[in-house]
């Protein structure tokens, strides 16, 4: 009997890449490509949010020969320039994820940025100020492109295994360890929703450096807090899951 197909996905979150970092990743992408099938980068791939960041990852990624998947986090939107470092990404042949699904072999991708909003009975609501209530529809846009991802994987590609890729966490778990006071700017329960839904295999953030690694949503979806900071605490280059 054949044996089922079988992926090694690695995962990692806040790279930040700053412009001297020329040569500082080439042996960490030789050595994910040996060990991995595909590369997910849970945002916050550059430092300052600043174009010349991305041109040396850019340059850095010609050391991996495997797939990578990406999605953008808030330290890329910093200086605006969100939709350059996309498109400089792109060229360089990155997955990049907004709302889309990628799929490689037996697995399908979908990923979005998230937004914060707070969790569970501290989840922000759609009330007072027109500020805070842009600030509640940015996290449940996010939800929603996340959700449209999901669909499109169900719809063209049903039985493929489902993974989950955003910057900001979709649960509680995974960010404690960060001061309570700043937990709903660190993700939102809303973007769990879609996951418990589409009963995703597992999903991978970032955001929170000094949250906690493992979790799972309230249906039982394994949720990995992948910031660089955790994983180098863990003594990992990256998670590795096999599906």
């Amino acid at each position: 009997m054949e044996e089922p197909l079988k992926t090694r996905v690695a995962a990692i979150a806040d790279i930040h890449v700053r412009e001297g970092d020329r040569g500082r990743w080439t042996e960490f992408f030789k050595e994910v490509s040996r060990d991995a099938d595909v590369l997910l980068i849970a945002g916050d791939l550059t430092d300052t949010g600043d174009e010349g960041e991305a041109d040396i990852l850019a340059g850095e990624l010609a050391a991996c020969r495997i797939p990578v998947v990406a999605v953008l986090g808030n330290h890329d939107y910093e200086k605006g320039r969100h939709k350059l470092i996309r498109q400089i990404l792109l060229k360089a042949g990155v997955h990049m994820l907004d709302g889309e699904a990628f799929v490689w072999k037996n697995v399908g991708f979908a990923g979005i940025k998230g937004f914060g909003g707070g969790f569970d009975k501290q989840m922000l609501s759609f009330f007072g100020e027109g500020a805070m209530k842009a600030f509640v529809q940015e996290a449940v846009d996010e939800a929603l492109h996340l959700e449209r991802a999901l669909n499109r994987l169900d719809a063209e590609h049903g039985s493929l295994k489902k993974i989950a890729v955003l910057h900001y966490a979709p649960i509680r778990e995974t960010v404690v360890g960060e001061p309570e006071a700043i937990f709903p700017f660190l993700g939102c329960s809303r973007l769990a929703e879609p996951l418990n839904q589409h009963r995703v295999t597992a999903a991978f953030h970032g955001h929170a450096h000094i949250g906690t690694l493992e979790g799972t949503t309230s249906a039982g979806v394994p949720v990995y807090n992948v910031a660089r900071p955790i994983l180098a605490k863990a003594g990992m280059p990256y998670y590795l899951l096999e599906v």
